[in-house]
């Protein structure tokens, strides 16, 4: 692993290196560099189309699976289809990211379309970052869609994140719902220069008992563009909570539209969205105890995207 490489994986997985036991899939610049299964974790390569399935055994406890993405090429166009299925019972984390290194006059793109079959009682952290870098022209690129289909008494927690560096960026995660299970949604965005970002997200609330609280946060810096569309549906007795929260500086702009739909008597659905600036009395208390207005203002968007 060249110094780029481990410097995107420190960035996206929190990795010096990776790791020296658990089941890990590695995929660089399009094609898979690195692979190690675990006693209950199985990676298995597609055979149809760029991807790779990954069966959790069924009471597994205390796995870490690592699926890191690298792209240090310029001009690269990538497309992966990555299955998940959780047997019954098992408590798993997933660290997944992207990140691209673009040096060059072409375009790199990474599009990764994730689906978790989320067995009955099963319950599962989903960590997933994106970061750019490079000073070529091509744009860094990437597109991710999670899909999940939760079992009764199934609890998913998706921790998604999009660090800087990141030109465009088209999100979607849909999630069905079933009996007493739960998912928990916290997305943090920062976009800066012109980039834009457009997050959109379908949750339905089938089962009885089934729960839902969504988290969006996001920094829209300089002439920056962001669109949030977070929809939630409840179909049965279940409640859900979606909160957008967005900070707007110089030219950005920042377009929040949630939506909730209540199809049964007993759904209970909130939703707020808010929009602003950083309050100037913030930035002055933090001036007070010897830090400079750019690094309250830099103090402050951390505390935020935390």
């Amino acid at each position: 692993m060249n110094d780029i490489q481990a410097e995107i994986l420190r960035q996206v997985a929190d990795l010096a290196a990776l790791p020296e036991t658990g089941a890990v899939n590695l995929r660089s610049d399009g094609q898979r560099a690195f692979h190690r299964d675990s006693e209950h974790v199985h990676i298995v390569s597609k055979t149809d189309k760029d991807g790779i399935d990954i069966h959790i055994d069924p009471g597994t406890k205390g796995e870490t699976v690592h699926i890191p993405v690298v792209i240090t090429k310029s001009g690269v166009k990538d497309l992966v289809y990555n299955d998940f299925f959780i047997g019954e019972g098992a408590e798993v984390k997933i660290v997944a990211g992207c990140g691209i290194h673009n040096c060059g006059g072409c375009d790199s793109e990474h599009d990764g379309i994730h689906t978790f079959h989320v067995g009955k009682n099963a319950k599962v952290t989903y960590v997933e970052k994106h970061y750019g870098e490079g000073d070529g022209a091509g744009k860094r690129i990437l597109n991710p869609q999670t899909i999940l289909y939760l079992e009764e008494g199934a609890s998913v927690t998706l921790d998604t994140s999009q660090i800087k560096g990141v030109d465009d960026t088209k999100r979607y995660t849909r999630a069905v719902v079933g009996e007493n299970a739960e998912i928990v949604i916290q997305e943090k965005l920062l976009t800066h220069d012109s980039q834009k970002a457009e997050s959109e997200m379908d949750v339905f609330l089938n089962g009885a008992g089934s729960k839902t609280r969504v988290v969006s946060r996001s920094v829209a810096q300089d002439s920056s563009v962001q669109i949030f569309y977070p929809r939630v549906e409840g179909n049965a007795p279940c409640f859900g909570h979606v909160s957008c929260d967005a900070i707007i500086m110089g030219e950005a702009r920042v377009r929040a539209i949630p939506e909730i739909t209540c199809n049964h008597v007993d759904a209970g659905l909130i939703h707020e969205a808010a929009i602003g600036k950083i309050a100037g009395e913030q930035i002055l208390k933090l001036m007070t105890l010897g830090l400079t207005a750019e690094e309250a203002e830099e103090k402050i968007l951390e505390g935020f995207l935390r």
